[in-house]
């Protein structure tokens, strides 16, 4: 198998990221020549939602969880088994995609030894997929911690509103500063069309980003998020769909 793609989205709340993640996500599972891990690595985690799928668990709850009970781990088993076993517990398997949630960050006691087994599992397990697609917080926390992993695409979400473009503008700033290795990163904006986005021309310069594609508004999308109903149901012929398709082939992807 080819190495995989990993993909990460970040952007300001409320400008539609997880909504891009999802249709993503479900736009490569329709290729059919691999397997996508979706990471929710927001907090506020939905991502779950928009795919269909149902977390039992998470990994912030199960660190909590193993740092806790670390006198409770079963008798002839290594901390390092025991954590791999645990994580495998916390990731949601489906047809062509797998979904893990990070939940909350860790909290005050020492979490380093625990986060380094996290890390090498991760980098193990994300040999069995295609596809890697972060749903990131508006920050750049999550991949700074994991900076030795490298991100191919760093996609930032934004709609067309200048608190949008302001939030896109530092979040690429900060990803400089990070020196996270990526091999593009670039703009999407989402509710958008052809005038708005004209009008908003020296916004989007200003981010310092090339725009990879755009979403045009789409009620159904607002349907769907109103009824908690999952975007992997959205039609086929859907425009928002239509538009995550042009922007995989943008990306050759």
């Amino acid at each position: 198998m080819k190495r995989h793609k990993t993909i990460a989205l970040s952007g300001k709340g409320g400008v539609g990221k997880t909504t891009v993640a999802a249709l993503l996500i479900r736009a490569l599972k329709e290729r059919g020549n691999g397997a996508v891990f979706a990471v929710d690595a927001d907090p506020n985690s939905c991502l779950a939602d928009y795919l269909g799928l149902t977390v039992e668990e998470n990994i912030g709850s199960m660190r909590e969880e193993i740092i806790t009970n670390l006198a409770k781990i079963p008798p002839g088993i290594t901390k390092e088994s025991w954590v791999n076993i645990r994580v495998q517990d916390c990731i949601v398997e489906s047809a062509g995609i797998d979904l893990i949630e990070l939940g909350r960050p860790e909290g005050p006691g020492c979490y380093c030894y625990i986060n380094n087994l996290l890390r090498e599992y991760e980098a193990s397990v994300h040999k069995n997929y295609r596809y890697i697609v972060i749903d990131n917080e508006a920050g750049m926390e999550h991949l700074s911690r994991r900076s030795t992993q490298p991100v191919d695409y760093l996609l930032i979400v934004s709609d067309v509103s200048k608190p949008g473009l302001k939030a896109a503008k530092r979040i690429f700033e900060l990803s400089s500063e990070l020196n996270i290795v990526t091999h593009k990163r670039a703009l999407i904006l989402n509710r958008a069309d052809e005038n708005t986005i004209e009008k908003s021309s020296h916004l989007v310069e200003m981010t310092g980003l090339d725009i990879i594609g755009w979403l045009p508004f789409d009620p159904l999308l607002e349907e769907f998020g109103f009824n908690d109903r999952s975007l992997m149901d959205i039609p086929e012929e859907n425009p928002a769909l239509r538009s995550v398709r042009d922007l995989l082939m943008k990306l050759d992807l």
